[in-house]
């Protein structure tokens, strides 16, 4: 009991939040709108065979986190096989960089940004010769 099963991303535009992680990780969004009683999009985010998870777009019910102010909730982080073209993805598409590219030693590539919606998000590469 406990493990995390699904996730939902707060956006107040839901084309653009739809567009940025369609664009930049590849998932695909089921309108569950009806359902919720409000603007809610599940996010598919790969193969139900492999290992993660799937989540959610929801309607935001209040102000955007302000630039600056600390994570006031959980941060979903990314994987990626290629760091380097999945940021180049973020930037291009309208995020920015919360904490750069850094090596955890042996292990991974991780940095952080910002996507359209003022949302923190992680991107993590598994790399042992990460230094």
């Amino acid at each position: 009991m406990g493990r995390v099963i699904h996730f939902e991303i707060h956006v107040d535009d839901m084309d653009r939040a739809k567009k940025f992680y369609g664009e930049v990780f590849g998932w695909t969004f089921e309108d569950y709108s009806s359902y919720a009683g409000m603007p809610y999009f599940g996010a598919v985010t790969g193969d139900a065979d492999a290992m993660g998870i799937n989540g959610a777009l929801m309607q935001r019910h209040g102000a955007a986190p302000q630039p600056g102010q600390p994570v006031n909730g959980f941060a979903c982080t990314m994987g990626t096989g290629d760091y380097d073209a999945t940021e180049a993805k973020i930037l291009a598409n309208g995020g920015t960089v919360a904490l750069p590219k850094y090596a955890l030693p042996g292990m991974a590539w991780q940095g952080y940004y910002i996507d359209t919606e003022g949302n923190i998000i992680g991107l993590h590469q598994p790399d042992v010769n990460a230094k």
